[in-house]
C-alpha cells in the first residue's frame, strides 16, 4: 500500500483559482450521481419489491425464511464489505454485488409458479453476500468523495436518486396490477420489469471510478492511499469491534433496517390490498428522497459549526421519530390483532387515508435517520480506506438487526411488541449519537486536510500505522 507524491494529488497553489468544473467524469459530483443510479436500479428496486410485503406474495413465509438468510449473510458480507472494497477496487465489488440482486427477483419469478420457496431462501443468503460489498462500496463513495461542508448535501442528492428507484418501482406493481385489485400475488411481468432494471444497474456500475482518480473541485484527490491487502484488512475490520466510536453507532445501525419488517409487512402488507401496496410505496419511496433533502440541508448550513449541526439534526430526527412512532401506536390500537381489512385507495374512502399518511411518514423518517447516521459517520474521518470499513460496520450490524427483525415476524410476534421494540430501539440511538458527536466530530477538518496534503513519497507508511 502507498501514498502518492504531492504532484499527484492535485493540491491547489495558494491563491490559484479554481480550475476543476462539479459536472467532469471524474468529479466528486458525477460519481455520486453514478452510484446513485446504480442503487436505484438494485436495492432501489428491491426495496420496491420488499415494500409490497412478502415480496408480493399472499403467503410472507418464503420472503420472511429468504430475508432472514438474507441479512444474515449481509451482517457478515456487510463487515468485511469494506476491507473487500478496498482490496478489489469498485468494479469487481460493485459488479459482484449488483448481479445477485438480479438472482433474487428471478426466485421470486419461480416461485410464482412452483411455491417451492428453497430457491428464494438460497438467492437471499446469495444476495446477501453481494449487498455487503454493493453498500461498503456505496458507503465509502457517499461517505468520502464530497468536500466535509457538503456531506449531507451529496448525501442527500444520492439518497433521492437512489429513492426514485423505490418510486420507479412501486409503480411496476401498481401499474401492472392496477385491474387485478382482488389478486394476491403479482403477476409475472413484475419480477421481469425489477430483473430488467437490477441487470442495467450492474453494467452501470462498471462507470464508477476507483477512488484515486476521483478529483475534488480544489484539485485534491479524494483519496492519497492505492491499495490495501487481506492482512491490513483483516486487522482493521477486527479492531472495529473494539472501536468506541461505532460501538455507540450500534443501536443506530441495529434499528435502521429492523422497523422494516413492521412497516412493510404489517402495514402496507397488512392493511392494504395489492395494488394499492405498490401505490403506497410509490409515496412511501417519494418521502424518503423529500426526507434526505430535508435534513441534507439541515447538516450542511443549519449554522457554521459543524457539531452544532449535528446536534441539530439528530434532534430533529427525534423529534419527528418521537411524532411518527405515536402516530403508528394510535394507528395500531384501531385494529385487532390479526384483523386485515384490505383497504383500496379508490374504495376505502377517508379509511384510507390515515394508514396512508402514517406509512408515508415511515418513508420520511426512514430517509431522515439514515441520512443523518451517515453524515455522522462521515464527519468522523475523510478518507475512503477509513470509511469503506465505517459504513461496512454500520451495513453489518444494520443487517444483523434486519435478520432478527424478519424471523420476530415469522415467528408471529404480537404486532404491538414489535411496534414497541422499534420505537424504543430508535430512541435509545438519538442521546449515543449526540454523545458521538460531542466527542468525535470537530467543527472543521483543516488539520486533517494539511496532514493528506502535505504527505510526501518519502513519507509513505502504512494506513495501519496512521
Amino acid at each position: 500500500m502507498g501514498f502518492e507524491g504531492d504532484e499527484e494529488l492535485g493540491t491547489q497553489v495558494p491563491g490559484k483559482a479554481k480550475i476543476f468544473s462539479s459536472f467532469r467524469y471524474n468529479s466528486p459530483l458525477v460519481q455520486i450521481i453514478l452510484i446513485g443510479l446504480v442503487c436505484f436500479c438494485c436495492p432501489g428496486m428491491f426495496n420496491a419489491l420488499s415494500g409490497m410485503g412478502g415480496g408480493g406474495q399472499v403467503d410472507h413465509t418464503a420472503s420472511n425464511n429468504a430475508l432472514t438468510a438474507l441479512y444474515t449473510t449481509f451482517a457478515i458480507f456487510g463487515i468485511l464489505g469494506g476491507g473487500i472494497y478496498n482490496i478489489l477496487g469498485p468494479h469487481l465489488t460493485l459488479v459482484a454485488g449488483c448481479s445477485t440482486y438480479v438472482l433474487y427477483a428471478g426466485s421470486f419469478l419461480y416461485y410464482n409458479h412452483y411455491h417451492h420457496q428453497a430457491f428464494a431462501i438460497v438467492a437471499g443468503a446469495v444476495l446477501g453476500v453481494g449487498a455487503g460489498l454493493l453498500w461498503a462500496a456505496q458507503g465509502a463513495i457517499m461517505t468520502s468523495y464530497p468536500p466535509a461542508d457538503r456531506k449531507g448535501t451529496y448525501i442527500s442528492l444520492f439518497w433521492s436518486i437512489f429513492n426514485l428507484g423505490g418510486v420507479i418501482g412501486g409503480l411496476i406493481p401498481f401499474i401492472l396490477n392496477y385491474h387485478r385489485s382482488e389478486a394476491t400475488s403479482v403477476n409475472d411481468a413484475t419480477y421481469i420489469g425489477f430483473m430488467c432494471f437490477m441487470a442495467a444497474g450492474t453494467l452501470l456500475s462498471l462507470a464508477i471510478l476507483p477512488p484515486s482518480r476521483v478529483i475534488r473541485d480544489d484539485g485534491t484527490k479524494c483519496t492519497n492511499i492505492t491499495y490495501s491487502n487481506v492482512s491490513t484488512e483483516s486487522l482493521e475490520i477486527i479492531k472495529l469491534f473494539f472501536n468506541w466510536k461505532m460501538l455507540l453507532i450500534v443501536p443506530a445501525a441495529w434499528s435502521s433496517n429492523f422497523f422494516y419488517t413492521y412497516q412493510f409487512n404489517n402495514v402496507n402488507g397488512a392493511l392494504f390490498n395489492l395494488r394499492t401496496r405498490g401505490l403506497n410505496n410509490v409515496f412511501y419511496w417519494g418521502a424518503q428522497m423529500l426526507g434526505s433533502v430535508g435534513i441534507g440541508q439541515i447538516m450542511d448550513f443549519s449554522c457554521k459549526s459543524r457539531r452544532k449541526r449535528g446536534f441539530i439534526g439528530i434532534g430533529v430526527v427525534a423529534f419527528l421519530g418521537t411524532a411518527i412512532w405515536g402516530g403508528g401506536l394510535a394507528n395500531q390500537l384501531k385494529y385487532s390483532p390479526g384483523e386485515k381489512p384490505d383497504l383500496d385507495f379508490k374504495k376505502s374512502g377517508s379509511e384510507f387515508a390515515g394508514p396512508f399518511v402514517l406509512y408515508f411518514s415511515f418513508g420520511l423518517l426512514d430517509a431522515m435517520f439514515q441520512s443523518m447516521v451517515y453524515w455522522v459517520i462521515g464527519a468522523l474521518a475523510d478518507d475512503s480506506e477509513i470509511l469503506s470499513r465505517y459504513t461496512g460496520f454500520y451495513k453489518g450490524i444494520q443487517s444483523a438487526g434486519a435478520a432478527v427483525a424478519w424471523q420476530v415476524d415469522e415467528r408471529k410476534t404480537p404486532i404491538m411488541s414489535q411496534l414497541i421494540v422499534n420505537w424504543a430501539l430508535t430512541t435509545l440511538s438519538y442521546p449515543l449519537l449526540i454523545v458521538l458527536v460531542k466527542l468525535a466530530v470537530k467543527d472543521d477538518n483543516k488539520a486533517e486536510e494539511e496532514t493528506t496534503k502535505q504527505v510526501a513519497p518519502s513519507s509513505a507508511e502504512p494506513a495501519s500505522a496512521k
